[in-house]
C-alpha cells in the first residue's frame, strides 16, 4: 500500500449461474458495475479509472475482450488497466485498484472482473500443451489432486475432512441468494458418497463452472469519510499483498507454496497482526477443491503446519466458529473463475460493512480476502477492517 488511506465504498455482484445466455459479456459486467456504483452512491462520472481483470482469454475464446467492452463499461476517456494473474486475477485486480488510490494517483477507482465460462471450455483451455511443461490433460482437478494426496499423507488428516468443508461451504452458499449452488440439505455422508473424480477429490468436493461478474468501488479517505458522514459503512483497507513463484522448480513445495507464505507474512506485518487466528473475524479463502481449506489455513499462518484440518474438524471454520471461512459459500458454491478472487475480496468487505444478510458473521471487525491462481503460484490477498488504519 501507498501512504494514503483507501476504503471499499461499495460492492456489486451478479447472480452466479451455469449459463448467462440472456446477456453479452459486456452486459453481464455492466450489471455488477451498476450494482457496485449504486451501493457506493456514486455514478460513473465519479470514477477516475477502471481496473479490469479476467482469467486467461482462452477460457472464453475471446482475446482481449476488454477493448471491445470499453464503451459499454464506461471506460472511454478514463484510464483502464487490464490485470492478469490466472485464477487469482480478481483479487489482484482489486489490489491494483486500491494501489491506484493509496498511491494518490486517483481518488475513486472501479475494479471489475468476470467470467463467462459457458462461451468456451476451461477444461480444454487448461489442457493445451505449454512450452517446457508437461501438459495437464485433466484440467485443474487432475493437476491439484496429487497436491491434496501429498497433504493427506503428510498431515495424516482423516478422509472425511474434505467432505466437511464441502458440506459447510454449500450450506453457507444456500444462505447467499447470489450463489450458484444452493444445497441446504447436503451432508458429509452425501459428499462422501458422490463420484470420485480425481482421487481423493470427489464430485461434491469440486467447484461449479459459473458465469458472473463482480465489482468493487475503491475510494480515498475523503470519499470514505463523506460516505461515513452520510451514515453509510465502508471497509478500510488495512493491508494488501501479492507474491508469485514459478510453476515448477527443484524442491518446490506444492502443498504450501513459498509465495503464499511470503504474501501472508507480508500482509500480517503490514496490518500489525501477530496472531491471525485470534485477530481476524472472518476469512474468504479461495477453495476450489475442498481439501484446500486446511491446506491454506496452514499456508496463510492461521494454523501450524499439518494442523489446519484440526480447525476444520472441530467446526471452527463454520459461521459461529473461531474463524468462519467462506460464509458466502466460497468458490465451492460459485466459480466464475476470473471473478472468483474478487468475490473473496468483495465478500470480505461485505462482512466488514455488515451487509451479509443471512450469511453475515456476527461482530466482524476485520476480514480477510484471498485468492490463488495458476499452479498454486500467484497469490493475492487483503485485510479489511471497520476501523480507519
Amino acid at each position: 500500500m501507498g501512504r494514503n488511506r483507501v476504503a471499499v465504498i461499495g460492492t456489486g455482484q451478479t447472480k452466479y449461474v451455469a449459463k448467462r445466455n440472456d446477456v453479452t459479456m459486456a452486459g453481464m459486467v455492466r450489471e455488477a458495475i451498476d450494482s457496485a456504483l449504486a451501493d457506493a452512491h456514486l455514478t460513473m462520472d465519479d470514477i477516475d479509472a477502471i481496473a479490469i481483470g479476467k482469467a486467461p482469454d482462452l477460457f472464453e475464446g475471446s482475446m482481449m475482450p476488454e477493448l471491445a467492452m470499453a464503451e459499454a463499461i464506461g471506460a472511454v476517456g478514463k484510464r483502464m488497466i487490464r490485470v492478469h494473474t490466472a485464477g487469482s486475477v480478481g483479487a489482484s485486480t482489486a489490489i491494483v485498484g486500491s494501489s491506484l488510490v493509496s498511491s494518490g494517483v486517483h481518488s475513486r477507482v472501479l475494479a471489475v472482473s468476470w467470467e463467462k465460462q459457458s462461451e468456451s471450455n476451461a477444461m480444454w483451455a487448461l489442457s493445451i500443451p505449454v512450452p517446457f511443461t508437461m501438459p495437464v490433460g485433466a484440467g485443474a482437478g487432475g493437476f491439484f489432486a496429487p497436491h491434496v494426496r501429498a497433504y493427506i499423507n503428510n498431515s495424516k488428516a482423516p478422509s472425511h475432512i474434505g467432505a466437511m468443508v464441502a458440506a459447510k461451504d454449500r450450506r453457507n452458499g444456500a444462505k447467499n441468494p447470489l450463489a450458484h449452488l444452493h444445497q441446504p440439505d447436503i451432508t458429509v455422508e452425501s459428499v462422501m458418497a458422490s463420484q470420485m473424480l480425481w482421487d481423493p477429490i470427489r464430485f461434491d468436493e469440486t467447484c461449479p463452472s459459473s458465469d458472473g461478474a463482480c465489482a468493487v468501488v475503491l475510494g480515498d479517505e475523503q470519499t470514505a469519510d463523506d460516505a461515513i458522514a452520510e451514515g453509510r459503512k465502508v471497509a478500510w483497507v488495512h493491508a494488501t499483498a501479492m507474491r508469485t513463484e514459478p510453476l515448477s522448480y527443484s524442491h518446490r513445495n506444492v502443498v504450501s507454496p513459498q509465495a503464499g507464505r511470503d504474501a501472508s507474512a507480508a500482509l500480517w506485518k503490514a496490518a500489525g497482526i501477530t496472531n491471525p487466528l485470534e485477530e481476524v473475524d472472518a476469512a474468504e479463502i479461495y477453495v476450489p477443491f475442498s481439501w484446500f481449506e486446511p491446506m491454506w489455513l496452514e499456508n496463510l499462518g492461521f494454523m501450524p503446519e499439518y494442523e489446519g484440518w484440526k480447525l476444520t474438524e472441530a467446526g471452527e471454520t463454520e459461521i459461529g466458529g473461531k474463524l468462519p471461512v467462506n460464509a458466502s459459500g466460497g468458490v465451492l458454491s460459485s466459480n466464475p473463475i476470473g471473478a472468483s478472487g474478487m468475490i473473496r475480496c468483495a465478500e470480505a468487505a461485505i462482512q466488514v460493512m455488515g451487509k451479509g444478510g443471512d450469511h453475515q458473521v456476527p461482530d466482524v471487525r476485520k476480514a480477510f480476502g484471498h485468492a490463488y491462481g495458476g499452479g498454486s503460484q500467484y497469490f493475492s490477498m487483503w485485510l479489511l477492517g471497520v476501523d480507519k488504519p
